[in-house]
């Protein structure tokens, strides 16, 4: 049984993904919140599964699903988070991505529509797996999908296990033990496929976040 605890400060909204949480014999919601605090209470009381969480929730109306997840990921590290977001904007994927993708999913509202696609987010995120809106890798990678297409052909065969490995959401150190090399060849690789993919330079995101992107809309592709 996943244990699933909601916030959404929209009454509507929170009743029909209530209802799309109730309608699966393997999820028990076990509470709603409509603001930042009243979520980080109940995660604290439940300590659940997955949290869903919209992005933008009182009292400040800007990225309180963030700031939940970077909350939960120091004080409930085995919570995943699933984000509820109806801007497409990619900042808010790499915001919630910089720590790690692993137990973290970044669904666009007007996708999940569907029962499936948040259940299979949220199964997802519960064994540490992480989901991104197509769309939203599409827009990080469109402004340079060129370059990144080209720098991706020049990696070598063990660049690309390891950048496949990288977007499980696995450190260096797991890297190395699954591929059975030093973590410091690990780190080598990962340097060249940085500067491959044309993020040498990258300061304002994490890259290791953003080759994962890349490689997933590659992967997709």
């Amino acid at each position: 049984m996943i244990r699933v605890a909601l916030a959404e400060d929209n009454v509507l909204l929170r009743e029909g993904i209530s209802r799309l949480v109730a309608a699966n014999d393997d999820f028990e919601l076990v509470g709603v919140a409509a603001d930042l605090p009243q979520l980080l209470a109940l995660a604290r009381e439940q300590e659940p599964d997955v949290v869903v969480t919209d992005i933008r929730m009182p009292p400040t109306g800007t990225d309180e699903g963030i700031q939940a997840a970077a909350w939960l990921r120091e004080n409930l590290p085995k919570t995943g988070v699933v984000v509820l977001s109806q801007y497409v904007a990619p900042q808010y994927a790499l915001a919630l991505l910089e720590q790690g993708s692993a137990g973290r999913a970044y669904l666009l509202k007007e996708r999940v529509a569907s029962v499936d696609e948040l259940a299979r987010a949220i199964r997802a995120v519960a064994v540490g797996g992480s989901v991104i809106d197509p769309q939203v890798v599409d827009e990080l990678v469109k402004a340079r999908s060129a370059q990144r297409s080209s720098g991706l052909s020049l990696l070598t065969a063990r660049e690309t296990e390891i950048l496949a490995e990288m977007a499980q959401g696995k450190s260096n150190s797991a890297i190395a033990g699954s591929l059975f090399v030093t973590e410091r060849a690990v780190e080598k690789h990962t340097n060249s496929i940085f500067a491959k993919l044309g993020l040498s330079e990258e300061r304002d995101v994490n890259r290791r976040v953003k080759a994962v992107l890349v490689y997933l809309s590659h992967s997709e592709g």
